[in-house]
Protein backbone atom coordinates (compact mmCIF):
# COMPACT_ATOMS: atom_id res chain seq x y z
CA UNK A 1 0.00 0.00 0.00
CA UNK A 2 3.09 2.25 0.55
CA UNK A 3 4.46 1.66 -2.43
CA UNK A 4 1.12 2.41 -4.46
CA UNK A 5 1.34 6.05 -1.82
CA UNK A 6 4.53 6.91 -3.09
CA UNK A 7 3.90 6.60 -6.82
CA UNK A 8 0.80 8.37 -6.21
CA UNK A 9 3.20 11.23 -4.43
CA UNK A 10 5.31 11.16 -7.24
CA UNK A 11 2.86 12.00 -10.12
CA UNK A 12 1.34 14.32 -7.82
CA UNK A 13 4.88 16.22 -7.66
CA UNK A 14 5.86 15.42 -11.15
CA UNK A 15 8.45 13.14 -10.32
CA UNK A 16 10.52 10.63 -12.67
CA UNK A 17 11.65 8.86 -9.16
CA UNK A 18 8.70 7.24 -7.50
CA UNK A 19 10.51 7.62 -3.82
CA UNK A 20 11.89 10.99 -4.60
CA UNK A 21 10.41 13.56 -1.72
CA UNK A 22 9.00 11.11 0.21
CA UNK A 23 10.47 9.23 3.47
CA UNK A 24 9.38 6.84 5.91
CA UNK A 25 9.13 7.49 9.79
CA UNK A 26 7.82 5.31 11.62
CA UNK A 27 6.14 3.69 8.84
CA UNK A 28 4.04 6.50 7.50
CA UNK A 29 5.44 8.71 4.74
CA UNK A 30 6.89 11.90 5.43
CA UNK A 31 6.69 15.11 3.11
CA UNK A 32 10.40 15.65 2.51
CA UNK A 33 12.26 18.40 0.39
CA UNK A 34 9.99 17.50 -2.32
CA UNK A 35 7.02 18.74 -0.49
CA UNK A 36 8.99 21.35 1.95
CA UNK A 37 8.98 24.49 -0.75
CA UNK A 38 5.01 23.56 -1.06
CA UNK A 39 4.65 23.53 2.22
CA UNK A 40 6.71 26.49 3.11
CA UNK A 41 5.01 28.97 0.76
CA UNK A 42 3.22 31.53 2.31
CA UNK A 43 -0.96 30.80 1.56
CA UNK A 44 -1.09 34.76 0.31
CA UNK A 45 1.64 33.89 -2.08
CA UNK A 46 -0.19 30.69 -3.24
CA UNK A 47 -3.74 32.89 -3.86
CA UNK A 48 -1.66 36.06 -5.44
CA UNK A 49 0.25 33.64 -8.03
CA UNK A 50 -3.25 32.09 -8.61
CA UNK A 51 -4.89 35.32 -9.03
CA UNK A 52 -2.14 36.32 -11.95
CA UNK A 53 -2.43 33.43 -13.68
CA UNK A 54 -6.16 33.90 -13.88
CA UNK A 55 -5.25 37.44 -15.44
CA UNK A 56 -2.91 35.83 -17.82
CA UNK A 57 -5.51 33.23 -18.77
CA UNK A 58 -8.08 35.99 -19.27
CA UNK A 59 -5.46 38.14 -21.31
CA UNK A 60 -4.63 35.49 -23.38
CA UNK A 61 -8.56 34.84 -24.33
CA UNK A 62 -9.15 38.79 -24.94
CA UNK A 63 -5.81 38.66 -27.52
CA UNK A 64 -6.96 35.25 -29.11
CA UNK A 65 -10.86 36.78 -29.44
CA UNK A 66 -9.44 40.52 -30.73
CA UNK A 67 -7.22 38.17 -33.29
CA UNK A 68 -10.14 36.23 -34.95
CA UNK A 69 -12.56 39.21 -34.88
CA UNK A 70 -9.52 41.36 -36.92
CA UNK A 71 -9.31 37.95 -38.99
CA UNK A 72 -5.08 37.86 -38.52
CA UNK A 73 -4.95 34.04 -38.30
CA UNK A 74 -6.33 32.67 -35.48
CA UNK A 75 -8.88 29.77 -35.72
CA UNK A 76 -11.83 29.55 -33.59
CA UNK A 77 -11.06 26.65 -32.42
CA UNK A 78 -8.06 28.57 -30.87
CA UNK A 79 -10.61 31.04 -29.78
CA UNK A 80 -12.62 28.88 -27.97
CA UNK A 81 -9.86 26.79 -26.26
CA UNK A 82 -8.53 30.18 -24.98
CA UNK A 83 -12.19 31.18 -24.07
CA UNK A 84 -12.51 28.55 -22.05
CA UNK A 85 -9.88 27.92 -20.20
CA UNK A 86 -10.17 31.41 -18.73
CA UNK A 87 -13.64 30.84 -17.62
CA UNK A 88 -12.54 27.38 -15.99
CA UNK A 89 -10.01 29.20 -14.78
CA UNK A 90 -12.68 31.98 -13.30
CA UNK A 91 -14.81 29.58 -12.00
CA UNK A 92 -12.10 27.57 -9.88
CA UNK A 93 -10.89 30.98 -8.64
CA UNK A 94 -14.31 31.97 -7.50
CA UNK A 95 -15.44 28.61 -6.06
CA UNK A 96 -12.01 29.07 -3.57
CA UNK A 97 -12.79 32.30 -3.20
CA UNK A 98 -16.61 31.23 -1.73
CA UNK A 99 -14.72 28.45 0.34
CA UNK A 100 -12.71 30.25 2.31
CA UNK A 101 -15.00 33.30 2.82
CA UNK A 102 -17.42 30.47 4.00
CA UNK A 103 -15.17 29.08 6.14
CA UNK A 104 -14.07 32.78 7.43
CA UNK A 105 -18.08 32.80 8.38
CA UNK A 106 -17.89 29.21 10.08
CA UNK A 107 -14.78 30.69 12.39
CA UNK A 108 -16.21 33.64 13.65
CA UNK A 109 -19.70 32.48 14.49
CA UNK A 110 -17.69 29.97 16.47
CA UNK A 111 -18.21 30.79 20.37
CA UNK A 112 -15.51 30.30 22.67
Amino acid sequence: MLAAMNQIASVALGSTNSLSGVGSLGGTAVATSANAAAVSAPFSDLLTDAVGEVGQLEQQAQTTVAGLMTGSGVDVHQAMIATQKASMAFELALAVRNKAVQAYQQVMSMQF
